[in-house]
């Protein structure tokens, strides 16, 4: 059910006690807001306020003649109904176009370079533990393949998909080939296959490879492997992942079994990828989930803000994630601004 729509005071009391705890770690009394806010109300009539607001479960009182603190629910009426976007200052614009537009200037560097300059500069900024996860790759478009014999039996399979992504497999082989037969085949694979999705690749090789004057035996290797060549790579392998210090300096996780929790949870890269993928867009194409709205019970403490970033047909992921007590504004103007520098820069828009 929809909570109900809150008047004018409660809405300006529940969004001064949440701004003031993302800065102060602290109880919110009403002494304190009728002291530092000018809203022209007694400090009987915020407590009023409040009281009401507690009662509908938006804030909490954690300790008996302590101020209030947000719930998930203060939250979640805070982010959907009172937050206002922003842009980010010229500063923090710099920051980010300076460290993820520098790798692309001579287009010397691959996807992964990109990405991970990208969720450095999104921890640094945010404050806060930051993931990326590279695109899905099967609307991706191959552009080329090569491969490099390693020995007699073993040999690397170099693709090169839209834009700077590449991907690389070791294959065992059961056969001898020669540089020359390799060359071959490459030169097929190349001329049949270039500019399709690596999707439509692996539903209809056998198909585009039928009749090649080239050498049986490794194309049908090939064909059989299509399979894991023209495959996504698995999620955790997509991922990565920047700002655990920033995090754990959060008075939220003080305690040795809060970080150590943390730990776990960031080590799990599998269910990191999940937490992030798994999100799909609400506002403005950013999604925000608090606490037990997250799908992992490690994450039941925390908040996690993502967003797409778009390469052609391709989409990836950006994520912050932090104490739910965190400057959802300024991580929102954060992701904004990243997500679109990002899809510049893996685009090739200069």
């Amino acid at each position: 059910m929809d909570p109900r729509e809150l008047n004018g005071r409660e809405r300006q009391v529940l969004g001064i006690i949440i701004q003031a705890y993302v800065v102060t770690a602290a109880p919110v009394g009403s002494r304190y807001i009728a002291k530092n806010y000018n809203l022209g109300l007694s400090d009987a009539t915020i407590r009023n306020v409040m009281a009401d607001l507690e009662d509908e479960g938006y804030i909490s009182q954690p300790h008996t003649s302590a101020g209030r603190i947000p719930t998930d629910k203060g939250y979640r009426y805070y982010v959907d109904l009172i937050m206002t976007f922003q842009c980010l200052n010229e500063r923090e614009k710099k920051s980010i176009e300076a460290n993820i537009g520098q790798i692309s200037i001579d287009r010397k560097g691959t996807s992964s370079d990109v990405l991970l300059s990208a969720v450095k500069v999104l921890g640094t900024i945010s404050r806060q533990l930051s993931v990326v996860l590279s695109p899905t790759l099967s609307n991706a478009m191959f552009e080329k393949l090569d491969m490099v014999l390693l020995s007699s039996t073993r040999m690397m399979v170099i693709l090169s998909i839209q834009s700077l992504f590449v991907k690389t497999i070791v294959m065992e082989l059961d056969l001898e080939v020669s540089r020359q037969t390799v060359n071959e085949v490459v030169d097929v694979l190349n001329q049949r296959l270039s500019g399709l999705t690596l999707a439509e690749i692996r539903r209809s090789i056998n198909q585009r490879l039928s009749g090649c004057d080239c050498d049986s035996a490794l194309k049908n290797l090939i064909v059989r492997s299509a399979g894991t060549l023209f495959d996504e790579s698995p999620v955790f392998e997509r991922l990565f992942i920047s700002g655990a210090e920033y995090i754990v300096d959060q008075p939220e996780f003080k305690q040795p079994e809060k970080v150590r929790e943390l730990i776990t949870m960031i080590e799990d890269k599998f269910s990191m990828a999940k937490l992030v993928e798994n999100i799909g867009p609400s506002r403005m194409d950013i999604s925000i989930t608090i606490g037990k709205e997250n799908c992992e019970r490690h994450a039941e403490d925390l908040t996690i803000v993502s967003t797409p970033y778009y390469v052609g047909n391709m989409v990836g992921k950006l994520g912050i994630l932090g104490p739910k007590r965190m400057d959802y504004e300024h991580a929102v103007r954060v992701l904004n601004y990243m997500a679109d520098s990002l899809s510049a820069t893996l685009s090739g828009v200069n």
